[in-house]
């Protein structure tokens, strides 16, 4: 009998699900198994997410494979219609002890080999909190699930529901243990992070809980927050990004796009302007602030001169971190209705972005040659400063201590210390 082998596609939210699916399987007992965490994003992400099933279960031929995550919600029949696929189970279902328990058995029956209800009936998240998900320096917290807003291209809702949150006692709870436990940052994740608390008792903000975090657990040294919408980020956050140097100057914006028009026909809920005049607030309240973005290329309807609105975002905005992304319609999606933009134009548009940001991280990295940083190891040779810019060192350092280290060089995208 072996432990099941899981693989995990896609957002770093899947990835500590995953961790908490690898509990709830070994509480089960489930044994021969081969779980694959699939993403939905984009539809290069379900065909990848295919192919690997594919190759899994060329190498594992006499294990059960299961199939859960955002695929496997908003597209249960594809996966279940696989010859390679013995069970199909939702991202509601695979938090869940009593399905991993029934997957434990012996047999398989038809009623119980697709398990995916209407995600958007689900009301309550958290109940799988993991102690301890990252690296031994880093740990990821999730505070929120799901999204209430229906951008025109994203599928993802339906893959996750509703906007849900942790309640802030439970969260600051559970970063007690981690900082008890060693752990010297502390990065708070979500599938629409700046909506959390909309569901809860009083209407809290993101910013509300980053106040009480940092106040009630005053010996966590790093709290860091993943990606967030520039347009819900409430006075309280901007007042800890002013105040609190335990949060991390990085903040990693769902921008989307730098063209009126492109970010109306999104359903995004800001234009350029707002996402410009966050960018510079941010900085002024926190000099040493660096910004990541995620940009889609070639957006339906996107002619030479939208795009050009958004490669400019880059500049005018001083992004550093850049994730790129292709369009790729998703089926159910109104965007995919949308008049299309020829594949080749995509593919060159995603190519310009990503060289600029290439631009941005070198120009980032020069500038703080001769700086000393604040380093968290990752590694013995391996951190990553305030910002998340990756440093190598020369002399060994201890993993998971911050350590203050004066920048030599550049090697690649990474500095030198």
């Amino acid at each position: 009998m072996s432990a099941p082998k899981f693989t995990t596609l896609g957002c770093r939210l899947n990835a500590y699900e995953t961790e908490a699916m690898k509990k709830l399987a070994a509480q089960s007992g489930l044994s021969d198994a081969v779980v694959v965490n699939t993403c939905a994003v984009t539809g290069e992400a379900v065909r990848k997410a295919r192919s690997t099933i594919r190759k899994l279960r060329r190498e594992n031929p006499s294990a059960r494979l299961i199939v859960t995550g955002c695929a496997a919600q908003t597209e249960p029949q594809t996966f279940a219609a696989m010859p390679e696929v013995d069970a199909v189970i939702g991202n509601t279902e695979k938090m869940q002890g009593d399905t991993w328990n029934a997957l434990a058995a012996d047999f398989i029956g038809e009623s119980e080999a697709v398990q995916v209800d209407d995600i958007m009936s689900v009301t309550e998240t958290a109940g799988h909190l993991i102690d301890g998900f990252g690296t031994r320096s880093r740990a990821y917290v999730q505070v929120q699930n799901g999204c209430d807003h229906r951008c025109t291209f994203c599928i993802i809702p339906y893959g996750r529901g509703n906007s849900r949150s942790v309640a802030a006692g439970v969260v600051i709870d559970q970063i007690k243990r981690l900082v008890d436990k060693g752990f010297n940052e502390v990065v708070l994740t979500g599938v629409d992070l700046t909506s959390w608390g909309a569901d809860l008792p009083a209407a809290p903000k993101l910013g509300d809980l980053v106040m009480r975090i940092l106040r009630l657990v005053p010996d966590l040294p790093r709290l860091r927050i993943s990606s967030i919408d520039s347009i819900e980020v409430d006075e309280n956050l901007m007042r800890a990004i002013a105040t609190e140097p335990r949060l991390m100057p990085h903040l990693h914006l769902s921008l989307q796009h730098g063209d009126d028009m492109i970010l109306k026909r999104m359903k995004r809920r800001h234009l350029r302007d707002d996402a410009i005049r966050f960018a510079q607030d941010a900085r002024r309240l926190r000099p040493d602030m660096t910004f990541g973005a995620d940009i889609i290329a070639g957006f339906p309807t996107e002619t030479d001169a939208m795009f050009e609105n958004s490669l400019a975002l880059v500049q005018e905005c001083d992004l550093t971190w850049l994730h790129v992304f292709p369009y790729s319609a998703r089926p159910g999606t109104p965007a995919a209705r949308m008049p299309a933009v020829h594949g080749q134009i995509i593919k060159e548009r995603a190519s310009q972005l990503r060289a600029a940001g290439d631009a941005q991280v070198q120009r980032h990295l020069f500038a703080q040659v001769g700086k000393t940083h604040s380093v968290l190891m990752e590694s013995p040779l391996m951190g990553r400063t305030e910002q998340f810019t990756e440093v190598q060192v020369s002399t060994p350092q201890s993993e998971g201590t911050i350590v203050s280290l004066r920048i030599e060089g550049t090697v690649g995208a990474a500095l030198q210390a």
